[in-house]
């Protein structure tokens, strides 16, 4: 008894000596209401994360591994430095075209063991919080290969799951998995194990219960790291960084990530919200990366036809494009896309009369290319042109001869460094010839937008494209299109192709599967899916089977924004999002609930109290009228099931 009360004393004067020596930063967010603290005890370092005195990330682990260098234990404070961030950016292709960031930034400096060096960086802004590790050189060693990422994230025990499976390499059509194309379990426990058994794809949304929202994502990464993911989480709420499969690029290539020293990891963001506005409004992903070039010249960007989504692959031949060139011209689009096949099925010497004559309707031409060296089976040509840098400046510069406008680039191999460097590579030679990129069966874009002055967007997400392929997409449509705007496109510009208006899926309209939601739906997709350039549903059928307001509509909505708006909504459920383009305001609702809603919104921002309205007739055509606000700038609105509800300011 008496030895047993030795030890007890022992453990208890340790436990003093711990807390005593432990060591405690914080930094808040301009307003005051968010809060990052971290600690160090026992030379290990934790964080947690606090929004109006709730605790939304509880004590959450920080901290770098590699067989050179090992910050995750023995570490020691060596300097701390609080600063101020203050900036104003204009950005065209985001949701909202200027942006004042404003935030402090904590800077503090540990040392392990062997007198290595490694720097924690947290911005805190109002709602949004940005990380990062910066690893000097302390000696000869210029390189670090990180072999673990220890930031984790531990969620409150209340909280549910808005995630999307990571997909294991080489699975699926012609081995061309993961490309960020699986469905997203709603409100589920922590804990489950994911689909394929390798954790998430960013962006993830957590719900804490009555304390709000949690959006985890990652920025900034460019040819210097790999693609990263969320791990498989415990029941008990623990999720870490997780690096790309080895698998992926077919094998080739290491999943670990180097960077040169000194050097720096991508940001690691968390959005925090009481509520859903936040996360749909951050602008986070832009908010802490910066220009990786200079723009060879002043882009633009605009609405593209597309045969190849209702047409397919039959249609990539030289009548049924200039059939597509001429939807444009009549719908006054700028550009129309040529899909996968025209290597073969129309020569390159058509492709330039195509070119010409778009030119002379006034549209642009962007071309489709398959990025593929070796890392997976897709057999759609163009091939070998995009994977090495000879093949792919001579074809970029035959491009740019021609006044090609753009490329869309499909196909990709996985998150490796290496992948992520083949993806900066397309994106800088394109710029030096004048030409917008699209990627496709890709990765998440990660601050690209502002990164990369000639980007447009990504797919990397369950497309459009699905909804010719199964019934299942269009059974579940409405309920994944209202989950876009909390989660996939809140961090990055989605390449959904959005608006299908014929009812069956096919050329003639008269077979293949069949849509569920309304043509009204389908229009205010065009405002809540958010890409500078919209790939849209159309074909020429619409402009005889459409009323004139429904075609009326698709000729005026833009695709570039200058604030959004989140008004109300819940992921799975329902959303009303409000987008502006110069002084008009589009506020789009789709219900995805299967009974039909009546809400009330509330538009304060609108100036005039007359709006024009897009609804659903009782038998689900599309309608259109005028109505007027109440005097506090609100007015109610019917949403059928699966249907859809557009308020145009006048």
């Amino acid at each position: 008894m008496k030895h047993y009360k030795i030890l007890l004393l022992s453990s208890l004067l340790l436990f003093i000596f711990n807390l005593t020596f432990a060591q405690t930063m914080s930094v808040y967010s301009p307003d005051k209401k968010l809060v990052v603290k971290l600690y160090m005890e026992e030379g290990k370092l934790h964080y947690n994360v606090w929004l109006n005195k709730e605790e939304m990330l509880e004590r959450s682990p920080l901290g770098l591994r590699g067989s050179q260098m090992d910050f995750s234990a023995n570490l020691k404070l060596i300097d701390q430095q609080v600063n101020k961030i203050s900036e104003t950016y204009t950005e065209p292709k985001i949701k909202i075209s200027k942006v004042n960031y404003d935030a402090n930034e904590l800077i503090c400096r540990f040392e392990n063991g062997k007198k290595n060096r490694m720097d924690v960086i947290f911005r805190v802004s109002n709602n949004n919080i940005a990380f990062r590790y910066h690893i000097p050189q302390t000696g000869e060693q210029a390189n670090y290969i990180i072999e673990e990422e220890l930031s984790g994230y531990k969620f409150p025990s209340q909280t549910t799951t808005f995630l999307t499976p990571q997909a294991t390499p080489m699975i699926g059509w012609m081995k061309t998995k993961p490309s960020y194309e699986e469905e997203y379990t709603a409100d589920q426990a922590m804990g489950i194990p994911s689909k394929y058994g390798v954790g998430y794809t960013f962006p993830a949304l957590f719900h804490i219960g009555s304390k709000g929202w949690v959006l985890l994502s990652e920025t900034g990464v460019n040819a210097l790291y790999c693609g990263s993911k969320l791990s498989e989480g415990t029941k008990e709420g623990r999720y870490k960084i997780a690096f790309p499969e080895k698998a992926e690029n077919n094998g080739l290539g290491s999943a670990l990530p180097a960077i040169p020293l000194p050097g720096n990891t991508p940001w690691r963001t968390i959005t925090v919200g009481n509520d859903l506005k936040p996360i749909v409004e951050t602008t986070i992903p832009f908010d802490v990366v910066e220009a990786q070039y200079e723009p060879s010249k002043p882009y633009s960007f605009g609405r593209s036809t597309w045969s190849w989504l209702l047409w397919q692959d039959a249609s990539i031949k030289y009548d049924d494009q200039k059939t597509f060139i001429d939807l444009a011209a009549a719908m006054g689009y700028e550009l129309a896309l040529i899909d996968g096949g025209w290597e073969k099925n129309i020569g390159y010497q058509k492709t330039e009369e195509l070119i010409n004559y778009a030119k002379s309707k006034n549209v642009g031409i962007c071309l489709w290319y398959n990025s593929n060296g070796y890392w997976n089976d897709a057999p759609q040509d163009p091939k070998n042109r995009m994977n090495t840098p000879a093949v792919r400046k001579k074809e970029m510069a035959w491009m740019q001869k021609m006044g090609v406008k753009g490329i869309k680039v499909d196909f990709f191999g996985g998150d490796k460094q290496e992948t992520m460097k083949l993806y900066e590579e397309i994106l800088s030679d394109a710029n030096s010839y004048g030409l917008t990129v699209t990627f496709h069966g890709c990765t998440l874009p990660r601050g690209w937008e502002r990164m990369y002055p000639n980007y447009v967007g990504s797919e990397a997400v369950l497309a459009s494209e699905n909804l010719i392929f199964t019934q299942h997409a269009n059974d579940t449509e409405a309920f994944n299109a209202s989950l876009h705007p909390f989660i996939r496109n809140a961090v990055g510009s989605m390449e959904f192709g959005p608006v299908l208006l014929n009812k069956h899926h096919n050329k003639k309209n008269d077979g293949g599967t069949i849509r569920k939601t309304t043509e009204t739906f389908q229009l205010a997709t065009a405002v809540l899916f958010q890409s500078p350039v919209q790939n849209f549903g159309l074909t020429p059928n619409n402009l005889k089977e459409m009323p004139a307001h429904v075609i009326d509509f698709m000729k005026k909505v833009p695709t570039t924004w200058d604030n959004t708006v989140f008004i109300e909504g819940y992921p799975g459920k329902y959303c009303v999002l409000a987008r502006r383009h110069q002084d008009t305001w589009y506020i789009a609702a789709i219900n995805a609930e299967s009974t039909d809603k009546t809400i009330t919104v509330s538009l304060p921002m609108l100036t005039s109290n007359e709006v024009s309205v897009y609804y659903d007739g009782d038998d689900r055509s599309p309608q259109i009228g005028v109505k007027k606000l109440n005097k506090s700038k609100q007015l109610r609105i019917k949403l059928l099931a699966n249907g859809g509800n557009i308020i145009v300011s006048k």
